[in-house]
């Protein structure tokens, strides 16, 4: 500590002498002058060279550290952004998908409906067996038909409390009883994951000479014991004739998306109750038809009919008695005082 402060006491008095000296303006000093200049000028030049390093990276420093956090706020900013645009990215693919629905609830508005939200599902790249939010609590039973993108998709097999499990109609083990739309002609419709790696689904059952042609809208049948009848799957496509040369066999393109399934309509009514109120009007149309009498009428016929001219008629007649009985008696009494 000491020697240094004897460096810079010794530093101070040598440049208070050069100060000194290179101030006093005298020929006699002017070498000193010189070869003080000589030595100085390059140390000065060193000194302001080194100055201005350090004052341009210090200052380069400052912009430096101003920029970090400039570029910090903004990274955060553009984060927040890019949060809020999937946000509202995914709120309007959201809204596509609920308009959706709402077109397919709207199409099958004479359906009650349950939305649900797809919440798990089997292992693989689809939608074969996957699981719902919706179960007993909310009124969902098994065989109850799934709709979604634009068509049908599956049905319900097992339910939880809170929770159900739907087959995908692509499903290996699924068999759906359909119909051309177009001619009414039966068919059946098999799932099966080999075609649709190819999007396709099985068309088979069909006759030989059963009038369902390629690009026929296929929709379920009214036979089907557990289908809703009328229900979209899909078109069918490449029909050709078997090798029993007896029935014909073909695929079905589906209207349905099986790769991304969001939201789904869980139709609650069942085959069996559609089919009982079927045959609940079936029975009172046929009751009012063989029921032509107004109650009124019917009720007439059972009550005695009163003409009142016959009425009339056995008035006059009973006062026709009355007088011959009284003129009766006046003759006897007649004849009696004169007897």
């Amino acid at each position: 500590m000491k020697n240094d402060r004897y460096i810079i006491a010794g530093i101070s008095a040598l440049c208070l002498l050069l100060i000194i000296v290179t101030s006093v303006n005298s020929s006699f000093l002017m070498p000193l002058r010189s070869g003080a200049g000589f030595f100085l000028v390059p140390m000065e030049k060193g000194v302001n060279a080194v100055g201005s390093g350090l004052f341009g990276n210090i200052q380069a420093y400052s912009d430096l550290r101003d920029a970090q956090e400039e570029n910090a706020r903004l990274n955060e900013r553009v984060a927040n952004l890019t949060e809020e645009n999937n946000r509202l990215s995914s709120e309007t693919y959201e809204l596509e998908r609920l308009r959706e629905l709402y077109k397919l609830d709207q199409e099958y508005m004479n359906y009650p409906k349950v939305a649900a939200r797809v919440i798990a599902k089997d292992s693989g790249n689809w939608f074969q067996v996957f699981r719902i939010d919706k179960g007993a609590s909310d009124g969902i039973r098994a065989d109850m038909n799934v709709i979604a993108n634009g068509g049908l998709i599956g049905i319900v097999t097992d339910v939880g409390q809170n929770y159900a499990t739907v087959r995908a109609i692509i499903d290996d083990d699924s068999n759906v009883s359909a119909m051309s739309q177009r001619t009414g002609e039966t068919c059946n419709v098999s799932g099966s994951m080999e075609l649709f790696e190819d999007g396709r689904l099985g068309l088979d059952h069909v006759r030989k000479d059963a009038d369902i042609a390629e690009g026929d809208r296929i929709v379920t049948s009214n036979i089907s014991d557990v289908y809703l009848p009328g229900l979209f799957i899909g078109y069918a496509s490449a029909l050709s004739t078997d090798s029993n040369n007896v029935t014909k066999s073909g695929t079905v393109i589906p209207v349905g998306q099986f790769d991304n399934i969001r939201e789904v309509l869980i139709i609650t009514k069942l085959k069996g109750e559609e089919m009982q109120n079927q045959d609940d009007s079936d029975a009172k149309r046929s009751a009012s038809e063989h029921n032509d009498v107004p109650q009124e009428e019917t009720q007439a016929e059972t009550e005695p009919v009163i003409d009142p001219i016959a009425e009339r008629k056995t008035e006059k007649a009973s006062e026709t008695s009355e007088e011959s009985s009284s003129s009766g008696e006046t003759v006897e009494e007649e004849t009696g005082s004169n007897g």
